[in-house]
């Protein structure tokens, strides 16, 4: 057997209960074909069922989930906590998010009225329906189906560490101040690679307690303003953006500034991923 180009580790692993809002930072999680388990399976949605984001609502980044054994817990600045059982909903309903009209159910009037409280609208909280299959896009999976909840298109977001450090490098250069990887959402962070890495990497191989795991990187990760956002008090700054823009336009996307790699799930479902896990992987030279 040949020698792999690349031996990292997973530094670190994040999962996002609500599409928008923080993430959880934690020290193993359940590997589903649909990515994470519990990632994105929750969405905030307006009253005509259409999803909302920090793009329009940047306070949803103070919105900061628990995970327990039985609940989910949300806490924001000035609200009470809220409690959400992980396996109960309320009535079905349809939703749209990103052009995808998706089935889900409704997580009743409290929640409700906990997210137009906050966010200053009339807002509802919808669980993904998980008999409902929304699928990757085919021509970035190469023809494979590969489901995933509420995320922006893909299982997973793949980056490194040393990215966001060549980052923060080029942002003191500029004279502003370093950001944290939770500025873009990823839920896989490699270290031990090197900056960018992830952008020419093939499959990652994670060999797991149940088996082995593979995450295979489809699709550059296109940029929105949410970078610009900070995390910790909701305020935008364009400074991330404008940095990236010098340097991180992607052919492959028609000039997009892109930041991690979007991947789907060929082999691994069931299996847990642990931080500290060896990842290995080869360069893709196509």
């Amino acid at each position: 057997m040949s020698t792999p180009d690349v031996t990292a580790t997973i530094a670190a692993l994040v999962v996002y209960p609500v599409k928008s809002c923080a993430g959880v930072s934690v020290q193993e999680a359940v590997l589903t074909e649909a990515g994470l388990d519990l990632d994105r399976a929750g969405m905030v949605v307006d009253a005509a069922g259409e999803f909302v984001s920090q793009r329009e609502l940047p306070r949803m980044a103070l919105v900061r989930p628990q995970i327990r054994t039985f609940e989910i817990i949300l806490r924001a600045p000035g609200m009470l906590a809220l409690h959400l059982a992980i396996d109960a909903v309320e009535q079905p309903v349809r939703v749209r998010v990103w052009g995808d009209d998706v089935a889900a159910y409704d997580m009743g009037p409290v929640a409700a009225q906990w997210f137009s409280d906050f966010l200053g609208q009339p807002l509802r909280l919808v669980r993904f329906d998980p008999a409902h299959r929304r699928l990757s896009s085919l021509q970035w999976t190469g023809g494979v189906e590969a489901p995933n909840q509420f995320s922006d298109g893909f299982p997973l977001l793949v980056t490194s560490e040393a990215s966001l450090e060549d980052l923060n490098t080029r942002l003191a250069a500029a004279g502003h101040a370093a950001v944290e990887m939770a500025r873009f959402r990823p839920n896989v962070v490699l270290g031990g690679v090197a900056a960018h890495d992830e952008d020419r990497l093939g499959v990652l191989r994670i060999a797991t307690a149940e088996g082995i795991a593979e995450l295979k990187p489809v699709k550059p990760c296109a940029r929105c303003p949410i970078p610009n956002i900070d995390p910790a008090t909701a305020e935008a700054s364009p400074a991330v953006g404008d940095t990236l823009q010098a340097y991180r336009q992607d052919a492959r996307l028609k000039g997009a500034v892109t930041f991690g790699m979007n991947a789907i799930v060929p082999q691994g479902d069931g299996q847990t991923l642990r931080v500290g896990q060896v990842v290995v992987a080869d360069f893709r030279f196509d």
